[in-house]
């Protein structure tokens, strides 16, 4: 996934799963973990769950520049969430295929669509949709990284695409809007938007 996150242009929202657990219902509030010593214990956690939390990443690279025709198709429910400029030209950032773990509830695998001018990247991430502890597992050169988020707080270069990666997992009614705004939608679902954001470098499974 890139280091670097611009500022996004965001597109219009999508309707809603409906039926699918932890999608667009209200949060339900548990404790939360408080200080370093909870983000201690929640990391070791995740490290313990590894295997059943994260899929490594998949990706498809054009090895030459190819035309438009010889790319992989789009997904048919495709959702591109972020368009920035790189070095490549025009990038565009989707998801697609959001599934819920069978094993873990509120615990959704989705895949990351990253297509520029001449190749397309697909990786797999792992996003909980738990208002104590909403998080985002994405790959970074074989490691997992863990990334504790705060629905509803602030929103920068940062943590925007952190934020609409998992606002279109786990509240898909509201894919593709400005998380920067969706303070007052975070209050109403359940989220105290004073969850101290923190990132963890975890080994790959």
């Amino acid at each position: 996934m890139a280091a670097t996150r611009p500022a996004a242009i965001a597109v219009a929202p999508s309707p809603s799963a409906p039926g699918l657990p932890g999608r667009d219902q209200a949060a339900t509030p548990r404790p939360s973990a408080r200080g370093a010593r909870g983000w201690l214990l929640a990391a070791l956690l995740m490290a313990a769950q590894l295997p059943l939390l994260f899929l490594p990443v998949r990706p498809l690279l054009a090895a030459e520049p190819a035309p438009d025709a010889e790319r992989a198709p789009r997904p048919p429910d495709l959702q591109i969430l972020l368009r920035r400029q790189s070095v490549n030209g025009e990038e565009q950032i989707g998801v697609y295929g959001a599934k819920a773990d069978p094993r873990l509830p509120r615990l959704w695998s989705v895949q990351v669509w990253v297509e520029t001018r001449d190749r397309v990247t697909i990786a797999t991430d792992r996003i909980r949709c738990e208002a104590a502890n909403p998080l985002r597992l994405t790959g970074d050169g074989g490691q997992v990284l863990m990334r504790q988020l705060n629905p509803g707080g602030p929103i920068f270069p940062g943590n925007r695409l952190d934020h609409l990666i998992w606002w279109a997992v786990c509240h898909p009614s509201l894919a593709g809007r400005d998380p920067a705004t969706l303070a007052a939608e975070a209050r109403r679902l359940g989220y105290s938007g004073l969850i101290p954001e923190q990132q963890q470098l975890l080994p790959g499974p």
